[in-house]
């Protein structure tokens, strides 16, 4: 079997190879993360973002997009082609979610500009990461952020919608079959809400090119940075 360690390195195509890294550079912090995050070693993996990475002077932004993202992809990936367990795949993303919530006080944050976004995962993804990520990105832009998590029914998203009438509803879906699900959330959002602007993301798009423009909704995200650069031209901050 592929030793999954010593063959990472991050790419933005699931087809490219991937080849050893062994230089003191982000991409090898990036190994070494995804090492921690397979040996199941939390406090290792925390250790790497906050002494290796912080301390060091990478910028908090960096290692979420250039260390954890990256990382958790490949992990996606190593499960896909049955290189890890299901359980692995589990322990790993516990861990990610973990960094993430350790790194959240960290947050540099920009003054409030007074607009409230709402952040969700369609009905059935599990998959909270990319989400989660992303509040983290709004938060720091000034974004007054309400993150629901995983798998919200599209009629509870709509329970919220009205309870909270945010200025923005951010979709997340991961898995190409929960597109569906994405279609009912968007539809059921603009039949409660039909004025409000709607942006959609995560890495099911990657399998669904231009699926977007079928979609009506305001911009896709592609990623965490550009999410925040749409949201603020789309609400003029």
């Amino acid at each position: 079997m592929e030793d999954p360690v010593t063959t990472f390195r991050y790419s933005t195509s699931p087809s490219e190879p991937v080849i050893p890294e062994t230089e003191n550079t982000l991409p090898h912090l990036r190994a070494r993360y995804l090492a921690a995050q397979l040996a199941g070693n939390r406090t290792e993996a925390l250790r790497l973002l906050v002494d290796d990475g912080l301390l060091s002077g990478v910028p908090l932004q960096v290692l979420h997009l250039e260390v954890i993202q990256p990382a958790q992809y490949e992990i996606g990936r190593l499960w896909q082609e049955n290189i890890i367990s299901v359980a692995q795949e589990h322990q790993a993303t516990a861990i990610a979610q973990l960094a993430l919530a350790h790194l959240y006080r960290h947050l540099p944050r920009d003054p409030p500009n007074g607009k409230v976004v709402l952040v969700s995962c369609v009905e059935g993804e599990l998959h909270e990461v990319g989400a989660r990520m992303a509040s983290d990105f709004l938060e720091m832009a000034g974004f007054d952020v309400r993150f629901l998590g995983a798998n919200v029914p599209h009629e509870h998203l709509g329970r919220m919608l009205r309870d909270v009438r945010p200025d923005l509803l951010a979709l997340s879906v991961t898995m190409s079959y929960h597109l569906p699900a994405l279609r009912r959330a968007v539809e059921h959002a603009r039949a409660v809400a039909p004025g409000l602007p709607i942006a959609v993301g995560g890495l099911a798009f990657r399998w669904a090119p231009g699926l977007e423009d079928s979609l009506d909704v305001s911009f896709h995200g592609k990623d965490a940075r550009e999410l925040v650069a749409a949201a603020c031209r789309t609400l003029g901050v």
